[in-house]
Parts: structure tokens; sequence; C-alpha cells
């Protein structure tokens, strides 16, 4: 028997346009707060804003939008950075001791940020380079002399360089070392000990020529570096920590190493001085930690603000993270949940002013960046527009809701002002306005959900390149946990010494780990969403104007039914409050459905239009009528034999005896059916078929991939029952004799771990009169239509039903507000079914077979996440195509045509080793994406070529008359990445004349039009409405099995893929 194999036709031109038009990749922006921050620094002049991190990035932040992100080649830590005031260049510090320069450049109306110049300090002067000691002349601190072209580098060894800050060069001959120093001593302080390193260099702000030196050992020295010579000298004996000058440079204040800081007058004589004027321990007189930064602020209205980080009492609050402030006899210790990275004050530096007057302080925290405002009694905190700490709690899951509905989102966003209202009397808003914006307002809204580990869901204004909070939801306060308590002994214990303020929304601990949140879904039309949690809880809120106290309805579901012999040995269920309970505006709990057993929920849906609810646990699936307030249907969909999920997922009790049966069974099945394969294969035929794949065959075609084989799934699989996604549709379910005389109607699907699809038959009472918005009263009743079972038994990753023209059925109430096309109810309907291994096409009402594409099998990778989303072009504006996008196992986004499943490209987006990345992955309706690439950050792609959010923005640069852009550039630059392994910018090859090179300036691999290319975000036409399925999820136990054995199998599909390209010709002989 002969079977052939017939070869594809080559790619046609046509579409590849089309595709080139409609798809493209990009990663564009990072939301959220930087991972592991590690420097700050402020520009005065611009108002900008610039972050470095312990990865090697940099980040600058203006007003919201503006944005600029760079990455040092090597990725070492960033510890100090340096603003040259109002010329856009920044000087950064690595822990490598090297310093870097960047340039922020414009280019076709366009800002970004390119590293212009690297240096690292050669060796100690007077020693042998190679025998040097490297720590000598490490560099400590770094001062950018108020002129802006000069820099002074202290280093460990006490030596303080001069450098040329255009060209980043030493200066020759203006080196300052500790022995010229030393001379200016008093012989007894000398005594034999050296200065020890320079912790802090200062500058006059009004006099650029002189600069107040540091020594760990505690001297302050004022250095005059026009006549090269010591102009005042501070003999301290306490070690140093920190230094700042005051501005009319009469005072200097020290920090030290005891707790303690001290004022000394520079007014006196040449003449040393031995004794400050002021000196005091603020939280003595017991051992107190360091003072590791200070702040002296003057005023107009008289006094002063003295800001300092640590000094707190050692023994009894040594373990805080404080900031004090203090002003006249006011004393406020900010105490922060993570530690204090650095701060400052947005004051006035322009040397004509005699008074600081300070507006903010601004503090930079390992989580979070928090501003005060100090201009308002109370000194209250400024709502940060961006940066906002998205692991305020740990993120447990995410959604995305597109074109959300204006009357929705200004109800969303009163109801955030309503939490946190602003006192009337703050003048002061958030005080980093630096540049502009460019970017076109967005023509629709989108809604980020993040569900949080403490029981919130936390709204994000998405529509932007600035991630934005609008409104938190609390569902804690409807159970009972011990969180009461312990906010009783806080409060009493707020009169004590020292006077801490709670400042900050970081807080990673949860009082119950079974309020964590894990699945939610939202619908815009009518503000009621769904959120489920880790103990079965499923909640039904809805959206309220107003504050109420109501009741809320309790419901159980008994998800076993007739199962017996079961004995949960999980977390109990949360106990939910009796009675009346105050709500606040916002989204109010109406029904709460408790699962049980009280498992964490896998899936769930709603649908507002019919009044119901569907949720899946390991143990099975729930319908439930919260109209009613009424239980419809519960279905068990364990396995007998599957005990892992019968003993509850905190149990390992499963018996040695059954797991060494199992595994005796996976072996013998293996065996005989390797011994099957090797009976029927025939040497002659094998000979015969080797003979064939060597004769030449043309190159210009393409060839049927030869798929690898799937093994089938064992039914006994632990885990096999449970549900992972649940689904809901208007369409055909039952048979009839023609297709002609087919009904349609309401239909829930629900499919599983083991590979089985149900879908049940609704029937909901029909509203009498037509756009009513509630439905009549009556019982819902669900009748099992169809059972189909995979083959492979493959997880089912996704459900969603096609209409007539094959486009994904509307949303509830789209179509009835004619927000939406109606659906085709004329043609047959289809059923698509995404499993881990295929995407495969059904008709209904039959449900047969009609469409498939193994991935798998073809591409040796399993699907983790799936979305239908539409593309629009950018050389139409009226045409756009429905696709499913598909996220693997790998790392890698497919994209397919609807409903014939055809693979039109493909993307490498996340490495295959960030499980946690590839987990929290979703897709937009729009073709966009987010994935978590740090615990506080969301990186944004885009699979369109016509829809991309990333930053577009300028910025106002007063360059020096003399100054010129550094003309040693980074003529290459390969694209660089994070340490997470995510691309961040490209730096733009620089043409002679030193501008950036067009050809290059963008960053893309696509050939298309900057205009097309920085069209605004468009809107999806009513014609081609899509939907995106809720697959989000935590990380299983084959992602990680996926992990550990990627290796194995990326050698085993690239020797597959070197065979397949192998053979040339597409007959075989059977």
């Amino acid at each position: 028997m002969m079977k052939f194999r017939f070869r594809r036709q080559g790619a046609d031109p046509q579409r590849e346009k089309l595709k080139q038009e409609l798809f493209a990749f990009n990663k564009t922006v990072e939301h959220g707060f930087p991972n592991q921050p590690s420097a700050l620094a402020f520009d005065p002049e611009l108002r900008i804003m610039a972050i470095g991190t312990r990865s090697g990035a940099v980040k600058i932040y203006g007003a919201p939008g503006v944005e600029f992100t760079g990455l040092h080649r090597d990725a070492a830590t960033v510890t100090q950075m340096h603003f040259l005031p109002g010329q856009g260049r920044l000087l950064t510090l690595l822990d490598d001791s090297s310093l870097h320069l960047w340039e922020i450049i414009h280019h076709n109306g366009c800002a970004h940020l390119e590293e212009a110049l690297s240096f690292q300090l050669p060796g100690r002067p007077g020693f042998d380079g190679a025998s040097a000691p490297p720590s000598l002349t490490r560099v400590t601190v770094v001062l950018l002399v108020a002129a802006g072209d000069m820099a002074a580098l202290g280093t460990e060894g006490g030596s303080v360089f001069f450098l040329d800050v255009t060209t980043l060069t030493l200066l020759e001959g203006q080196t300052l070392g500790p022995d010229e120093v030393l001379r200016s001593l008093p012989d007894d302080y000398r005594c034999g000990k050296a200065l020890g390193p320079v912790e802090s260099l200062q500058g006059h702000l009004r006099d650029p020529t002189k600069i107040l030196i540091g020594y760990s050992r505690g001297l302050l020295v004022i250095w005059n570096q026009a006549a090269r010579c010591v102009d005042h000298v501070f003999l301290g004996n306490q070690q140093l920590e920190s230094l700042c000058w005051g501005r009319d440079g009469s005072t200097v204040t020290s920090s030290h190493s005891d707790g303690s800081y001290a004022v000394w007058s520079a007014d006196v004589g040449s003449s040393p001085a031995l004794q400050p004027t002021v000196a005091t321990t603020p939280y003595g007189p017991f051992p107190c930690k360091a003072i590791n930064k200070i702040l002296w602020r003057n005023c107009e209205s008289g006094g002063h603000f003295i800001i300092f980080s640590g000094g707190m009492p050692r023994a009894s609050y040594g373990d805080r993270h404080c900031v004090s402030v203090l002003r006249a006899e006011v004393l406020v210790t900010l105490d922060f949940t993570s530690r204090i990275i650095d701060f400052f004050t947005v004051h006035s530096t322009r040397p004509e002013d005699e008074f600081d007057d300070p507006q903010a302080l601004a503090v930079l925290l390992e989580e979070e960046l928090v501003v005060l405002d100090l201009q308002t009694p109370g000194w209250p905190a400024v709502p940060a527009p961006y940066l906002a700490p998205l692991h305020s709690s740990a993120i447990t899951c995410s959604a995305h809701v597109a074109n959300v509905p204006a009357k929705l989102w200004a109800r969303i966003v009163s109801a955030g002002e309503q939490q946190s209202p602003q006192p009337a009397s703050s003048a002061s808003s958030w005080p980093i306005t630096g540049g502009r914006n460019l970017a076109q307002e967005p023509s629709q809204r989108g809604l980020l959900l993040t569900g949080h580990e403490d029981g919130t869901v936390r709204f994000w204004d998405a529509s932007g390149v600035a991630l934005r909070p609008l409104y938190k939801l609390s569902t804690a306060g409807l159970f009972q946990t011990d969180c009461e308590h312990a906010d009783s002994l806080a409060q009493a214990a707020e009169d004590d010494w020292p006077p801490f303020r709670k400042v900050g929304c970081f807080d990673p601990y949860s009082d119950d780990p079974r309020l964590g949140v894990q699945k939610v879904s939202l619908c815009k039309y009518t503000a009621q969403m769904v959120v489920a949690g880790t103990a079965g809880q499923v909640l039904v809120l809805e959206l309220s104007d107003v504050p109420s106290e109501h009741a809320v309805s309790v419901a159980s579901v008994d998800l076993l039914q007739d199962r017996e012999g079961f004995t949960w040995k999980g977390h109990e269920r949360l106990s939910p409050r009796a009675g009346l309970l105050p709500w606040a505006a916002g989204f109010q709990p109406r029904v709460l459905v408790q699962c049980l057993p009280p498992a964490a929920v896998t899936a769930v849906t709603l649908h507002t239009e019919w009044g119901l609810v569907a949720f899946g646990t390991s143990h099975g699936f729930g319908l439930f009528d919260y109209q009613r307030k009424s239980p419809v249907l519960a279905r068990c969909t364990l396995h007998p034999n599957d005990s892992l999920a019968m003993e509850g997922p905190l149990s390992r009790v499963k018996s040695l005896k059954k797991s060494l049966r199992q595994s005796f069974r996976r072996i013998r099945k293996s065996r005989v059916s390797g011994k099957k394969r090797a009976a029927n294969a025939n040497s002659k035929l094998q000979e015969a078929n080797a003979q064939l794949a060597e004769q030449a065959c043309p190159h210009d075609v393409e060839m049927t991939p030869v798929q690898r084989r799937i093994e089938p799934r064992s039914a006994d699989d632990s885990l096999s029952g449970v549900v992972r996604c649940l689904y809901f549709a208007d369409t055909f379910l039952r048979d009839e004799l023609c297709l002609a005389a087919a009904h349609h109607g309401p239909t829930m699907w629900a499919g599983t771990n083991s590979g089985s699809v149900f879908a049940y038959a609704l029937e909901v009472p029909v509203a009498a009169a037509a756009g009513s918005e509630k439905r009549p009263e009556g019982a819902v009743e669900a009748v099992l239509g169809k059972e189909v079972q995979l083959m492979h038994r493959a997880p089912v990753v996704a459900i969603a039903v096609l209409d007539g023209r094959g486009r994904p059925l509307p949303e509830p109430y789209e179509a009835s507000r004619d927000l939406a096309q109606a659906p085709d109810m004329q043609g047959g309907h289809a059923v698509l079914i995404a499993s881990e291994e295929q995407f495969k096409v059904f008709t209904l009402p039959k449900v047969s077979a009609k469409t498939k594409f193994k991935l798998t099998a073809h591409e040796g990778c399993r699907v983790r996440k799936v979305a239908l989303a539409t593309f629009a072009s950018v050389a139409c504006e009226d045409y756009a195509e429905t696709c499913l996008a598909c996220l693997t196992n790998l790392g890698d986004v497919h994209v397919f045509s609807v409903p014939g499943l055809r693979p039109q490209v493909h993307y490498s987006c996340i490495r295959k080793e960030d499980i946690s990345g590839i987990a929290s992955c979703v897709f937009t309706r729009h073709g966009q994406g987010f994935y978590l690439i740090s615990p506080s950050e969301f990186e944004r792609f885009s699979l369109s070529a016509r829809n991309i959010t990333e930053p577009l923005c300028s910025l106002d640069i007063s360059w020096p008359r003399n100054a010129t852009r550094a003309s040693y550039r980074l003529r290459e630059s390969p694209k660089l990445s994070q340490a997470n392994g995510t691309p961040s910018i490209i730096l733009a090859p620089q043409s002679c004349d030193g501008s950036p090179d067009p050809a290059h300036s963008k960053g893309t691999d696509t050939s298309e039009p900057l205009e097309a290319v920085l069209s605004p975000m468009s809107v999806d036409s009513a014609t081609s409405a899509d939907t995106t399925l809720d697959t989000t999820g935590d990380v299983t136990v084959e992602d990680v099995k996926d992990f550990l054995s990627s290796s194995e199998e990326s050698e085993k599909n690239l020797r597959n893929l070197a065979e397949d390209e192998a053979r040339a010709c597409a007959i075989l002989i059977k």
C-alpha cells in the first residue's frame, strides 16, 4: 500500500503582504514599579525623575505618559545617578565603578534615551595599575559641580578625582589626594590615622568653586577648587554617614553611624572647628542605628525642615524602615514596609532665591514610591498617577476588559475618588511633571483587573502608557478573619514614642491565604462582576454609586453530589458575617456562593443577560441562578482513580502500593506499544523509504511537516477532574431532523483537565418585552446535550462558539443593545475547542469534526493561553480579521486564522524558563497582551501592526551654549535584554553627524511607515466583535515538568526538524 502526501503550494505574495499589514510584534512598555530599585535622581529644572535598578536598567519618568527606558550593557547594579540640570543628560555610577553618560535625544519629534559615553577610573596614581588594590579606586560618591561640566569622584582610598563630563575624561593635575588634606590638620588629629573613604561630596549652590568633602572618619573639609586650598576644617570624631550644606553656605549638617546628627557653623574663621554648634541624637539615649542620609531645608515662613532616614533605637525598632520629618516642634516618623533606597525634596534651586521652601518629599523604597505634600498641614501622601506598586499584595490572577463604556468608567473613577478623598486645602499635586506626552488620546478605554492574595481586586487604567490606579475592591469585609485584633493592637500603640505614621500601600502579608482571588469576570454593560477565591467562595457583586447597608445572601453548592467515601483534608471554608453589613460606594456583594468542598476555584464565567454564573473547581462545576438565588446544576468531574483530588490538595497520603501499581502499568504499556511498533516495521520498506528520501526534490515548495507521535494521557492521572474553562453561548445544541428545523438557545460548556467537554442546554425564561433588562422570574433548567472526550485526553484550555460567518458570538447585551452586529443564526454554527495539544473545530449541532491543527505534533509545544482577538489593518481602516492568539509553554506566541486554523505568524515572546511569566499572560481583544516580568511589573506587548501602546513624548532641553553632544558614540548596539530576558530598548546607531540613523530609530522589524506604526489604538467595528477567553491560572505541575525537561525536548525537536528538512520526497511507502 502506498500513501501519498501532497506538497503544499508556496506562499501567496498577496497574503504575505496582508499579514504585514495585520501583524507585527512589539514589546512596547513596562507597567508598574521597577523591580529591585537601587538609585534615584531628580532634575528640578526639567521636573523629571530617574530610577536605576540592580539589573542595570535606567528608567526616566516625567508627566504621565512621559517615560524613557535604557539598559546598561553589563548587568551591574546602578548605585548612583545624577542629572545635569536642564540638559536631559544623566550620569550613572555602577557597582563596578564605571561611569556612564546618558542623553535624551529627539528624533522625528519624539525623544528616546541613549547611552553616549562610558568611563572607568584608572589605577591609583603613583602605583602600578596592575598591582594597585582595586578597592582604593572604587568610586564611593559622585558630585556634579553646579556648572554642570565637571564631576568630582570620591573614592575608597580617600582621593577626589575631577572629570570632564562632556567627554568623560580625567582632568590632569586636579586630583585631590588625602595627603593634601592631612597637611591642613592639627598634629593631634592626624596621629597616624587614615581619613578613610570619601563618604559625601556636596556643592555650594552659589559658589561652585567650593566643595564640602566628608570622610568616613568624621572629618569635614571645605575645599576651594579654584585656589586649590582648604578653606575650612571641621574636626568630627564620629563615623560619618551623610552631609548636607545649607542654602547660604553658613551651616553644615552631618549625620553619623551612632544615630546622631550635628550642625556646624561655617562662618567662623579659618581655624579648625572642634565642636559643632548643635549635636543631638533624636531617638536616644539608648543605642540607635545610623542616620544614612540627612537633608536641611529652610522656609520663608520661618523655621526649617530636617529630614533624615534611619536613626531608630536599635533594640526596640531596629527592624523598622523610617524617614523622620522634623520642623520646629513637630516630628513625624514615617514608617514604611520596605527598605529605603533614597529620597529627595522638590524645592527651589535657583541661586537668587533665599529660601528652599520644599514643596514635596519623594521617598523611593524597595517596593514603592511615596510622595508627601509638605505644604499641606499633616503632610498627606500625594496619589501617584503611575509607578503604583502592582504587588502591594501578591498578584494571583489578572483580566483585561476592552472598550469600557464611558458611563461605567466614570462610575468606577468616582468610586475610587471616594475611597481616598484629598484634603480641600491641598494645593500640591504630583510634582514630577516634566516633558510632554505626544500620544493621542486613546479612542477606547481599557481596564486591567488584578486579583490579589489579600482578597482585593484592583482596577487599573490600561488605556495608555501610564498604568493609573482607579479603584480597589476588597472582599475581606464579608468574612470573619483575625485582622480585627491586629488592627486594635496597632491603634493602641499609636500613642507611644516614636510617633510612627504608617505610609505607603505595600503590604505583602495576607490576613488569611483563603482570601486570595483566583478568578475575576466583569460585565461592562451591567456593572456586575464575579470574584472567585481560594476557599471556593464565589461572589457576585454589583456597582453602586452610594454607600449602603444590607445583608448578603449565602448559598452552598455541593459539587460531589452522590460521591461517597470522600474526606476533605484541605482548608476550611471562610465564615461569612451575618446580618446587615455596611458597604462603601463601589462594587457591593449581593450573593455569596460557597463551593463544597472548599477547593480553589479554577474557572468562572458570568452571563448577566440570563442571570447565571458558572464556576468550577478540581472536583466539578456548578451553575447558579443569582437572580433567584438558587442552584441550577452541580456536576462532579472526579475520576474514580483520582486519588489526589479525593484526598484534598494539601494531602500526600496516596498509598505506596497504588503508586507502584500505576508505575508498573505505565512501564508495561510503553513496552508493549514499543514491541508492536517494532513488529510492524519492515526492514525492506525502511530501505525503500531511505532511498526515496535521498532523491532530489524542488526546494521552492513547502512540504507538509511530519507530525510527532503523541502518547495518550492516562485516564487515571491525578487531578484529571479539574475544570479548566467554562463558557456560555446562544447556539444550536439539540439534534434535529434537518438544520432548518433546528432551534438555537442558551447553552453552557465546560472543559476539564482530562480532555472532557460537557455541553448543557439551558431553559432560561425569555423576557416578554423586547429589550427588557431583567429576565422574568422562573426556574432555569439544565439538560446535558453533548459530551465529547478528546482522543489524547489533553486538558481543555478554552472553548468558543463561532456563528455562521465564522465570527465569535457577541458578549451579553452587545447585540440586544446594538453595540455589536447580531450573530448569524441562519448558517451552521461551530465550536472551537482548544486543548493543550491541538485546536479543533466541530460543527453544531452534530458535533462532527470539521478542522483541526495539531500544535504539539507540529511544533513540539503545549498550549498555555488562548484568546480570540481582532487585528485591524494598517493600510485599510475598514479591514480587520478575527484570529486565534495562542501562547505556548515555550513562551512563543502563535496566531491562527479562524475558523480555518491556518498558521499566520509566530513570535518568540517570553523565555521558556519564565514559568510565572507564561502563567500570568493575558491577551486583550485588540491584539495586545500583558505578562509579569517581575512581581511588580507587567510587560505590555502588541501582536497588531495597528494597535500599539508605546511612549511617544518630548522634552524641552536647554543645552549650554558651548555644549555639544558626545562624539564618541556607541556604534553598534545589539538588542539588549533585561535580567528577565525581555528586550528593553535598542540604542539607535549614530550617523556621522551624531544624529540617530533613521533606518534604525524605530527599533522594530517591520518596514511600515512611521505614521502607520505610530497610529493610535483603533476601536473595532461592530462587524468584528471578538471574545477573549479567560484562561488565567496558576503555575501547574505540567509547567514545571515542561521547564525541567525543556533541554531534552528542545534537542529532540531540533533533531526531528533536521530530519524533516532532510527529506526530499513526499511519497511514503507503507
